[in-house]
């Protein structure tokens, strides 16, 4: 196509996607959210700018939206709350802030969330819900508040208590990588791992040549709970709760709620949004339990080799050490 700039592919696959009609148009209106363009630019540089592969990978999302009924999952609440409380508390999950610049700062408590108090689908569910929440409502907000567009988040991954039984857990955390990868691409833009134990950097060492330089520019593996390097981009208010240990903050900010926990103001806002949607979309009755399923795409084949590579390493690791504490606890420097 003669394609020499990002502006040109751009303009090339805008071009494409304006030729979808119909309920494909409709959830494409979701994603872009009055943002077009820097929506389209999120997928062409998952596919290295390559307009022909993007425009099929964006085809292929409209087309998994459409058919698991992802516009309306934000009506769809996880009842009864006693179940939603322990989704939250097993699939550890919040926002804790922004950074200085309007993006979101994301908190993922990687080795803590065991991912056993649910379904495989209702952690799939509210992993989409909050994305969605995110892309719909947050995002948007803070785009309109600071007069330029904020697409992208930042996400602060937690490695405390990262054990070589987490294995076990590998293959919906695979489902929801995936998801990501090919529904939400791009949308992390810097992703910050803390509290790194030695059989986190032993796996790095292995799959970190298998991802795309452009996914391993985004990721910083930061000394101890990161606290100081954090804060060249956040306020302290703004910091994960696992992220101020050893903190002198004032006693308010020390005893605040933790943001993975369901009463957190993030979660209470989110949970009331669904509700409030599921009521106003004129339902005479109580919301019923039941997960909201959707379509679990395959991983590709690098991500089934990171994830053949991982499970590999986790098991040379328990071959070398079997399953005692040094290798789960030995904490490295980055």
């Amino acid at each position: 196509m003669g394609i020499v700039s990002e502006e040109e592919a751009i303009d090339e696959l805008q071009k494409l996607i304006n030729q979808v009609e119909g309920p494909l148009k409709k959830t494409f209106e979701r994603v872009h959210q009055g943002y077009l363009r820097e929506n389209l630019s999120r997928f062409l540089k998952a596919r290295d700018w390559n307009v022909s592969k993007a425009h099929t990978m964006l085809l292929d999302c409209l087309r998994w939206r459409v058919d698991s009924g992802i516009d309306s999952i934000l009506s769809k609440p996880i009842v009864p709350s006693e179940l939603y409380r322990d989704v939250r508390d097993s699939q550890l999950i919040g926002m804790s802030g922004y950074t200085r610049e309007g993006l979101p700062v994301f908190a993922i408590g990687v080795g803590l969330s065991t991912f056993d108090k649910a379904s495989v689908h209702y952690y799939v569910q509210s992993h989409i819900q909050i994305n969605e929440y995110r892309d719909r409502v947050l995002l948007p907000s803070m785009s309109k508040k600071n007069g330029r567009p904020i697409t992208t988040c930042v996400k602060v991954l937690d490695m405390t208590g990262l054990k070589l039984s987490a294995l076990s857990q590998i293959k919906l955390v695979t489902i929801i990588s995936t998801i990501d990868d090919l529904n939400y691409p791009e949308k992390t833009n810097t992703y910050y791992v803390v509290n790194a134990p030695y059989i986190f950097s032993a796996c790095w060492k292995v799959v970190k040549p298998l991802l795309h330089e452009r996914t391993t520019k985004k990721v910083h593996v930061l000394s101890g709970s990161g606290k100081d390097e954090l804060l060249k981009i956040m306020d302290y208010t703004s910091l994960p709760h696992f992220c101020r240990r050893g903190s002198s903050g004032s006693s308010h900010h020390t005893q605040s709620v933790d943001c993975f926990s369901v009463d957190h103001p993030f979660h209470q806002q989110l949970y009331s949004y669904v509700k409030h949607h599921y009521e106003t979309q004129g339902q005479g009755e109580p919301a019923k339990q039941g997960s909201f399923h959707v379509g679990f795409p395959e991983p590709g084949a690098d991500g089934v080799q990171i994830v053949k590579t991982i499970e590999s390493e986790m098991h040379n690791l328990e071959n070398r050490n079997g399953l005692g504490k040094p290798v789960d606890d030995r904490k490295v420097s980055p």
